[in-house]
Order: structure tokens, then sequence, then C-alpha cells
């Protein structure tokens, strides 16, 4: 498992061509989703939500969106992830209460602890809030791309776009798109990265122990 684990981060890489022809199955597909649920989060909250866009002509416009991407489109799945833009007393209570149902417990049990993320919450500006949302869900994003790799799917990270056009198209209020990822099966012969070697800087310039 521990080779299996190292080799296939290695394996994967940012594809840059899809085989449109291919599509990954509803089993592997609901292995990924549960990776994304199972993403943690600050205080479990979960403050995102992912948006899996299946419509080919939203894709289509997701892509005009995306300086004209190619995987936007082509890959078998396309997955938006979008961050909540505030939290409040209200998300606190829900996350709280389904917390004492999951666990079988009185709500009022974890009142210290609902008072102490309500604190925190308190305690941000707006902006650090937005900030913060937006960092949980890059989180996700990396249990997704571990995920696919280990199932020998490819996904492509992709920050570019623009938000507030992918915000517009679908209809997202509360929540703002951060980051997307295209997920499927690489054109090995159409992508110029596919045969390349990984380039990746030395544990030595990385990893430092104190």
């Amino acid at each position: 498992m521990k080779e299996t684990i190292t080799a296939q981060l290695n394996w994967r890489y940012a594809t840059k061509a899809y085989d449109k022809s291919k599509k990954i199955s509803a089993a592997d597909w609901a292995v990924l989703e549960q990776s994304l649920i199972a993403a943690p989060s600050s205080f479990g909250l979960q403050p995102f939500k992912f948006i899996v866009v299946t419509d080919p002509a939203v894709r289509e416009r997701l892509r005009a969106a995306a300086w004209n991407q190619s995987q936007v489109t082509d890959a078998s799945h396309l997955v938006v992830f979008a961050f909540k833009k505030n939290l409040n007393d209200s998300d606190v209570d829900r996350f709280i209460n389904h917390t004492a149902s999951v666990r079988g417990i009185d709500a009022t049990m974890l009142a210290d602890y609902a008072g102490m993320i309500k604190g925190s919450i308190a305690s941000k500006s707006a902006s650090d809030i937005a900030v913060w949302n937006s960092r949980q869900a890059y989180i996700a994003l990396g249990f997704l791309l571990s995920a696919a790799a280990l199932l020998n799917i490819d996904a492509t990270p992709m920050e570019g776009f623009d938000p507030a056009q992918f915000n517009e198209i679908l209809g997202l209020e509360d929540y703002s798109a951060v980051v997307i990822a295209a997920v499927g099966y690489r054109d090995a012969a159409n992508d110029y990265l596919a045969g390349l070697p990984k380039v990746r800087f030395s544990k030595d310039d990385l990893i430092q122990t104190v």
C-alpha cells in the first residue's frame, strides 16, 4: 500500500488534454464524492459546496469564462468548489444540531463548543471569514485529487477562470466559486505533459525537521 500511494501520487499530473470518450463509472464517481464529503474543515462546519456540472451547454458557457480551456468541457466530470461567503450563529446551530443527531446526544451537551465556535466567528471580519472559508474548499480539493490518483483517474485543479462569471452562470449567491477540478482520463497522445517526468524539488528543499 505504501508503494502504491507513492506511485500513484507521482503518476498524477495536471492533465491538459482529456479523452472525451471516456467517462468515470458511477461506482468510481461515488468514491470521489465521498472524498469530498470526508474532507476536514475548521470545526467541521464544512462552509463549502461542490457543484458537479453535467449539462454540456452549461459547461460550454463555463469554458468561455475559463479562457477557453478544453478541460472544462472535455473531462468526464467538472467540479466547481464554492465557499460560503459568510457565517453566522444559524450556521453553527445547524452544525451543532446535526452533530447531536448523528451522535445520539442532546444538543445542550454541545453548548460550550457552540459558544466557542460562535465566538471565533464573531472575532473575524467579513473578509477574514471569506478567506477562511475559501481555504477550507482547497482542503477538499486536495482530498479529491488524491482519491482520484488512487483510482487511476486524472484530475486537474484550475484557478484560471472568472469567479464572478461562474457565480452568475451557476446561480451562486451565498457561495462563490474559488477553484475548479476537471476529472476524467488523459488523452496521452495529445497531451504534451503526459510523457514528461514530474518536476518537484527534493525533500531536503521542502521538508524541515526541527
